[in-house]
């Protein structure tokens, strides 16, 4: 597997903004971040967010982000317009829900589908979120404190 791209965001641009505007938090992709445990990303806007929070880190699939692509040939974005943390390829995210994994000696819990909201059809296209509505990506919780960078990546059952 493959971590690709890794995305944080100091404020929500989309959460609680129903029937206004989206805010204007950027979008700052690293190299590497910190992964603390019951608590998020450092730096992130889900960091400290709620106790046993089911989003501490976001995964979504490139194979996935592909594929949006190729269904709407004349959209050119990145795949951090989707506000997930982590791009990887070479694995099925989703057959990770409910599951205990280990990526790179980080322990994680795959807590649910990370369900695509109606803000996808601004940020990327209309009919993302229909187009999403099986495979937008897994929410986790951190359960090990420690660093995911870039790059190739070990992912084992925990």
């Amino acid at each position: 597997m493959q971590i690709q791209q890794i995305f944080i965001s100091p404020g929500h641009n989309f959460v609680g903004h129903f029937g206004r505007e989206p805010d204007a938090f950027p979008l700052q992709k690293v190299e590497r971040v910190e992964c603390v445990a019951c608590r998020g990303l450092r730096g992130d806007r889900y960091f400290d967010h709620k106790t046993d929070y089911k989003g501490q880190i976001t995964f979504f699939s490139r194979e996935v982000f592909d594929q949006l692509c190729a269904a709407f040939p004349s959209v050119d974005k990145s795949p951090g317009v989707l506000r997930r943390n982590v791009i990887v390829s070479g694995v099925e995210l989703l057959s990770l829900i409910g599951q205990d994994f280990e990526l790179d000696g980080i322990k994680f819990r795959g807590t649910q589908h990370c369900a695509p909201c109606d803000w996808m059809e601004l940020a990327f296209a209309p009919g993302t979120k229909e187009f999403l509505r099986k495979n937008a990506g897994l929410r986790a919780q951190i359960l090990t404190d420690g660093w995911l960078a870039t790059g190739v990546a070990q992912l084992a059952s925990a």
